[in-house]
């Protein structure tokens, strides 16, 4: 009795040598390692733009949240009307939502914003197709991220067309393009928002030849 007492006894001793030599700790009650971490919520309350009274027409901006575009709801100062009613001025009530930081309850809910300023936008040249809207900057020039948020917002909003597009350009004498707001962009902003052909205007059709006069009779 007394050999197999003192063989299970150091059998048991040469265990926890081995379990603390690889470095693991032994314990005598369960670890609670604690829920899994969560995803960021990307939602928020609706807000206006911080610093100013929850008035206006509401307005829909894309933010970054968890590396793609969500959208979050806010409130323009402009009252009531104002904003749909001109292209352009709903583009810079969207510009100036998208230019200003996230709340803290955005920023809570993991949301920031990649446009920067210097930027303001106004409407298109003599020659551009109606609706196109002209930023300061060349569209090319921004960081990708925040063209793909001036796109999406512009494009779900009036001041975009209505197949969820945007005719974008610059300062400069380059024609703009028609940036479209897919739901690859809005999973990869990162990526450069997909272009199309702007539209052009179409050729009036010839109007019906006249008819010849009679023939003046003979004889």
């Amino acid at each position: 009795m007394r050999r197999g007492t003192f063989g299970r006894t150091a059998g048991a001793v040469v265990l926890a040598a081995l379990v603390t030599g690889c470095g693991i700790r032994t314990t005598s009650v369960p670890v609670d390692a604690g829920a899994a971490p969560s995803r960021v919520p990307c939602s928020t309350a609706e807000e206006g733009t911080p610093g100013t009274a929850a008035r206006g027409v509401p307005v829909r901006v894309f933010l970054v949240c968890g590396s793609q575009l969500e959208t979050v709801e806010r409130r323009s100062p402009l009252p009531e009307g104002k904003a749909d009613a001109d292209p352009v001025r709903t583009a810079r009530v969207l510009l100036t939502q998208l230019l200003a930081a996230p709340s803290e309850s955005e920023r809570r809910a993991g949301f920031t914003t990649a446009v920067r300023g210097p930027l303001t936008v106004g409407g298109g040249q003599r020659d551009d197709p109606a609706g196109t809207l002209r930023l300061s900057r060349q569209p090319e020039d921004l960081a990708p991220v925040a063209l793909s948020q001036l796109v999406c917002s512009f494009a779900e909003s009036s001041a975009g067309t209505s197949d969820r597009a945007v005719l974008l350009g610059g300062p400069g004498p380059y024609a703009p393009k028609r940036y479209r707001c897919t739901t690859e962009l809005r999973e990869r902003p990162e990526s450069a928002p997909p272009t199309a052909p702007p539209p052009t205007a179409t050729a009036s059709a010839p109007g019906p030849v006249p008819a010849s006069p009679p023939a003046a009779p003979t004889g």
